[in-house]
């Protein structure tokens, strides 16, 4: 990559697409193209200096069309969410199959130079998730395969696309399985969005309301570890850097419950909060976490950015955005 090649971020209008954009700016790229299916309007974030295209990419021809001239492909465009949206849209979800077909397809006639594609810790096998102590999951136990279902097997699906590519046409692909990003400028409402802007934004509506209690999604023992966007960013530049083409965990190796986070957004909110556990609501897998030993023998680094910091700065915007009377998007 050089500062003059030809990039297409595909799910610009997302959160984590958004962030990149951001990225690719403050380091110099001057050719970047961003796509998504939403309107102008609903982009969590806009940035001035980016050719900016609405398209649904789940279209062939609309495929061709962002893909044009393009050398450096990002795709993080999916349909997804926190697990409210996955585990109640699984046909939803599994239909991003056209997204991440329809670019490597296009990929080989562009003659793309790198690929990348956003994968997800839901393709990992849910009999190792069982259990609230999850020591890491290594990214051999993608298989034998049972991830969540829908979602997660989507992204798994669409990481042997990715391979297959490789192996029968040249790709140059790059995979990464992310786990739980946040931070600010995401989503923190409306049924996407994911455990720490859940809990942020319901802290913050009872800092602001003068209520003394939350409803939290199960019985707030199930476990995850949770990675900061700046994190995420990072960790793909440095493998797009990399040589390193197979699956790669992108995530933070700090196991917490739910009921840690809460503790740890209370404290930042400087209230506190009883708890109303609906343990009829979505929750997933009961422990999930990531090792990093891979990321480390590869890249030379793993996320490290500090949870109780991660969580303030998203507090922050949250509770800001909740003030101004806007919607999340």
């Amino acid at each position: 990559m050089n500062l003059n090649s030809p990039i297409l971020v595909a799910g610009a209008g997302g959160f984590i697409g958004g962030w990149l954009v951001k990225d690719l700016l403050s380091r110099g790229f001057t050719d970047i193209r961003g796509v998504d299916k939403k309107p102008l309007h609903e982009w969590y974030q806009i940035h001035v200096g980016v050719e900016n295209h609405v398209l649904d990419l789940s279209l062939l021809e609309k495929c061709q069309e962002a893909m044009r001239g393009r050398k450096i492909i990002y795709n993080l465009a999916a349909d997804m969410g926190g697990m409210g949206f996955i585990e109640n849209n699984k046909a939803l979800c599994m239909l991003s199959v056209f997204i991440n077909t329809h670019l490597l397809s296009c990929a080989i006639i562009e003659k793309v130079e790198l690929f990348f594609f956003a994968s997800s810790a839901c393709i990992y096998n849910q009999s190792m998730q069982q259990n609230t102590e999850n020591s890491g999951l290594r990214e051999v136990d993608a298989y034998p395969a049972d991830p969540e279902d829908g979602y997660g097997w989507e992204k798994l699906f669409s990481e042997r696309m990715c391979r297959h590519f490789m192996e029968d046409f040249g790709l140059n692909v790059r995979i990464a399985r992310f786990h739980n990003v946040y931070g600010p400028f995401g989503t923190w409402d409306g049924g996407r969005e994911k455990a720490p802007a859940a809990i942020c934004r319901k802290i913050a509506q009872a800092k602001i309301n003068s209520e003394t209690s939350i409803e939290v999604w199960g019985d707030g023992n199930q476990t995850r570890s949770f990675t900061y966007i700046s994190d995420a960013i990072f960790g793909i530049n440095a493998l797009m850097k990399s040589d390193y083409y197979k699956p790669i965990n992108i995530g933070s190796d700090r196991l917490i419950s739910v009921n840690g986070l809460v503790d740890i957004v209370q404290t930042i909110s400087g209230i506190k909060v009883d708890r109303t556990y609906n343990l009829l609501a979505p929750k997933g897998v009961r422990g999930r976490n990531s090792d990093n030993s891979l990321i480390k023998e590869k890249l030379g680094w793993a996320p490290d950015h500090d949870l109780v910091d991660g969580l303030k700065s998203t507090y922050d915007w949250i509770h800001t955005q909740i003030l101004a009377g806007k919607e999340s998007l």
